[in-house]
């Protein structure tokens, strides 16, 4: 079925009609990030803090509260609004920064991606506004007090909605044509009083005639009929019509000097010009009606427990009447947004489920945010400001010069995390080609450029340290798209895309080998791997006993990619033979990578604990000793993610790579015989490359499938609940490094302390699990039994265990039988209040014992693979 959303993007791919040039591409906190911080020490939190945001102006990005832009960003439309209050007016979404926080950074907000079509033509955001002053010093204080044993102090917390003294602000955006957008605004009065609310629906311009040679300047001013009119030589001529307003403001988007110290500008009307004007009443604001930033002023008192819309509308267009049918169009794009979703919801019936996979995939298209920064720049120092000092071109991220990104990115959070990390966004991936496989396969394609990758082949892990390492994730998602787009959409499979960023990956492989390898003998390190406070040590650091660890998860990770690629070799070479010799090189890598894993032939320890029957790091020491480090942590369930099942077609479509492989295995048949089913025959005459034989798989999902050690009521931890009431220590000298069981917030420092791996479940690791289940039944069949859960005396085929770990991911956010959700946790507000309880949150990771969601508490990134689990509930139903 073609439906019109459908049409839209296909013309966006075309180039015939750009619906993708405008979308919800501002992030939510510039501020506070590495590349804004032009400091001396680095020391990003404190160079531009909450408090500064609103007065200085900003380099590589902008930032808002439900904003949208162009895909430059050469113009950005978002909110601001004052309560009377307040001491602030609201531009931009409080939260704490990193230090400040008890567990890390944290937004102190209350706000909703409510829906969203993927070319963005239907938009819709809840932003929670309460109406008494707004807690910043309480959040601030009481977080400062509590220390990491104790909660996060929250908004809903501080007393703020009690009463439901508080606004909705419901924003919609809906397209008429690719640059022609209605914008609506109701305010919902949902406190027993009448209440008083300023709105001022905001346009400015990126700040970058500071940085430009010619300087180039744009403007806003009003035309003669008293609407907006916006120039910009990149853009069309647009105008911003507002139905009513009470006074049009504008200032400049410049950093006020007197706040910052900043001696080396001497403009007027700066960009904190409409808080000082509006807050204190002063004289900030351009006389002469233009600037580089303006806004519709409206006054409203809203009676009590009701509600008014208000409606703006940017157009390239001049309008005589730019309302007339406005709610008909705004409808419409609406019942166009409805029409996609049901298309591909067509298999499921479970109302509840189509609102989570919904406002899931509303979460992945919300975060997506334009991303600028040039490294080579920022080392270097810009115009107007003063030079870095010369320590900062040795410093933080020196050695990626080449990279120049200026591009629309999908972020893990757009307030916690407004910056890509190449695992998260493979995962993002992955859900995004349910609703948009073009969008998910250049996001792809887009860190393989040369832009983004290293010469040496490494992927820009996040600005905070782009040397650092994720797990290589990114072949394994671009066959999930290449899959998806054909299954999902019905497209014919993207062969040009599966084979540019196949090339891609052998240099980023080849980098894996070369670097991450210290002995040379197939086991690999990699450093926290994305797996904050899962290990004894800081693995991104240097140890404190000196050597080396050899992980489990490294070198699961570089087995899995092995077989990603040795799959991706083989599909490719049904088109050219050329292919095949890549696939057997593969297939070879991943033998070498299990052998080393049990220490096949070697006078060294195994990652294999024969007497525990689970994988563990080994700490390689200086003087040669080598200590297992008997953490039972999702380290040692990683190497199930590493399996792939061939069948009698892919030898038939591949004679050579079958006949290179015979002789392989008949060279080795201690590899065939220990680390794979090779000579065993499963389901259908297919065979079983995987770290694990039968009896090893079962000896891990016995200990994953316990209740007392990984299974939650809501998925798999990641640190086994045995270590609860028996942490694991180790010693070095006098100082103990500890692990312990913690189901929630984190109690460890390192990594900034906002990220939890010691007990919570998370969500990509617990997808990828379930993935590899149903490929061990693929092989298997119905008969291979495992009992479920570990101690029921039940046992069950693979595939009813995928399901049932699926279902366990999802309920946490269904309505249980008390009709609560586990995700909203404690809070009765979220659970029962009718304008709370159906607005989801996405969350970084959930509480191990409850559910209840912590961390980045929008990070729908990759938590919104609950809408690929949805689908996969649909699609058994369909078949």
């Amino acid at each position: 079925m073609a439906t019109t959303e459908h049409q839209k993007l296909a013309a966006a791919k075309a180039g015939t009609e750009p619906w993708k040039k405008w979308g919800p591409y501002v992030s939510e906190r510039q501020w506070g990030t590495v590349r804004e911080d032009y400091s001396g020490d680095g020391n990003a939190w404190d160079f531009l803090p909450h408090d500064l945001a609103r007065s200085k102006s900003y380099r590589w990005g902008e930032d808002g509260i439900a904003g949208i832009s162009d895909e430059h960003q050469y113009l950005c439309i978002g909110w601001a609004f004052w309560n009377g209050v307040d001491p602030i007016l609201k531009e931009r979404l409080f939260g704490l920064s990193g230090p400040e926080g008890n567990h890390g950074e944290d937004v102190k907000e209350i706000y909703y991606y409510l829906d969203n079509s993927p070319s963005h033509s239907y938009m819709k955001y809840l932003y929670k506004y309460p109406q008494q002053p707004y807690p910043y010093s309480d959040l601030v204080d009481e977080n400062g007090r509590r220390g990491r044993l104790d909660a996060e102090y929250e908004l809903m917390d501080t007393g703020v909605f009690d009463e439901d003294r508080y606004f909705d602000l419901f924003i919609e955006y809906a397209k008429v044509g690719p640059s022609d957008i209605l914008i609506q605004l109701e305010v919902c009065n949902r406190g027993p009083e009448d209440a008083a609310i300023h709105m001022l629906p905001t346009a400015w311009f990126r700040n970058r005639w500071q940085y430009k040679e010619d300087g180039y300047r744009p403007e806003m001013e009003l035309d003669a009929n008293g609407h907006l009119k916006i120039d910009h030589r990149r853009l069309k001529r647009l105008r911003l019509y507002a139905e009513e307003v009470d006074e049009w403001l504008f200032c400049e988007n410049e950093s006020n000097p007197e706040r910052i110290g900043d001696t080396h500008h001497n403009y007027e009307f700066y960009k904190d010009g409409f808080h000082e004007h509006i807050i204190h009443g002063k004289p900030t604001v351009n006389p002469r009606q233009l600037g580089t930033k303006a806004a519709a002023w409206l006054n409203r008192t809203i009676p009590a427990n009701s509600s008014q819309k208000f409606r703006f509308r940017l157009s390239p267009a001049e309008l005589e009447q730019p309302f007339q049918d406005f709610e008909q169009n705004l409808n419409t794009c609406k019942s166009d947004a409805d029409e996609f979703y049901e298309w591909l919801q067509r298999d499921l019936e479970d109302p509840e489920l189509k609102m989570i996979q919904r406002q899931a995939l509303a979460g992945m298209l919300w975060t997506k945010q334009y991303y600028g920064f040039d490294v080579r720049q920022w080392l270097g120092g810009d115009n107007h400001r003063p030079d870095p000092p010369q320590h900062r071109q040795h410093g933080r991220n020196a050695h990626w010069q080449h990279l120049n990104n200026s591009d629309i990115i999908s972020m893990p959070d757009k307030w916690e995390y407004p910056w890509y990390a190449a695992w998260d966004l493979a995962f993002h991936c992955v859900s995004l080609a349910l609703v948009d496989p073009d969008f998910a396969k250049s996001q792809l394609q887009l860190l393989t450029t040369e832009w983004y990758m290293h010469p040496n082949g490494q992927f820009p892990a996040y600005e905070w340290n782009f040397s650092d390492v994720n797990p290589p994730v990114q072949a394994w998602a671009a066959w999930q798209v290449f899959v998806l787009e054909h299954e999902v959409h019905g497209r014919d499979l993207d062969w040009d895309f599966l084979e540019s960023v196949f090339h891609r990956y052998l240099m980023n492989f080849t980098w894996w080998v070369n670097r991450k390898d210290t002995s040379g003998n197939n086991i690999f390190e990699g450093g926290f791997l994305g797996l904050d406070n899962i290990g004894v040590f800081d693995r991104s650091s240097e140890l404190p006993t000196g050597g080396h660890l050899e992980q489990s998860d490294g070198t699961s990770w570089m087995a899995m990619y092995s077989l990603n690629l040795m799959r991706m070799a083989l599909a490719l070479s049904t088109r050219n033979k050329t292919y095949e010799p890549l696939g057997t090189k593969f297939f070879e890598h991943f033998l070498y990578i299990a052998g080393a894993m049990v220490s096949i032939g070697q006078e060294r320890s195994s990652l294999w604990d024969d007497a525990d029957k689970f994988f563990y790091d080994v700490l390689q020491m200086p003087e040669g000793q080598e200590i297992s480090l008997k953490v039972r942590s999702a380290v040692g369930l990683i190497p199930l993610f590493a399996v792939e099942v061939l069948t009698p077609r892919v030898f038939d479509l591949a004679p050579q790579f079958m006949a290179r492989l015979q002789w392989f295995l008949d060279y080795r048949p201690d590899l065939a015989g220990l680390v794979s089913r090779w000579y065993e025959e499963g389901e259908g005459q297919s065979h079983l490359l995987s770290l694990l034989r039968g009896h090893r798989m079962k000896k891990l999902l016995l200990r994953m499938l316990d209740s007392d050690e990984f299974l939650s009521p809501y998925g798999v931890r990641g640190l086994s609940k045995a270590h609860e009431d028996e942490p694991y220590s180790f010693y070095v000298g006098d100082e103990e490094y500890r692990v312990a069981y913690t189901p929630g917030e984190s109690d460890s420092g390192m990594f900034g302390g906002n990220s939890n791996w010691r007990g919570p479940v998370w969500f990509p690791l617990n997808y990828l699990w379930i993935e590899s289940i149903r490929k061990f039944y693929d092989y298997y069949g119905p008969d291979f039994l495992v009992e479920y859960p570990t101690g029921s005396g039940k046992k069950i085929p693979l595939n009813e265990i995928a399901d049932a770990l699926s279902m366990r991911l999802i309920d946490l956010f269904r309505r249980n039988k008390d009709g609560k959700r586990p995700a909203f946790g404690p809070h009765e507000k979220f659970q029962t209040d009718p304008h709370f309880r159906d607005y989801l949150l996405f969350y970084e990771y959930f509480h191990g014992d409850t559910g209840a969601g912590l961390g980045a508490s929008h990070q729908t990134g990759w938590s919104g693979l609950v809408a690929n689990l949805i689908y996969q509930v649909g699609k058994a139903k369909g078949v």
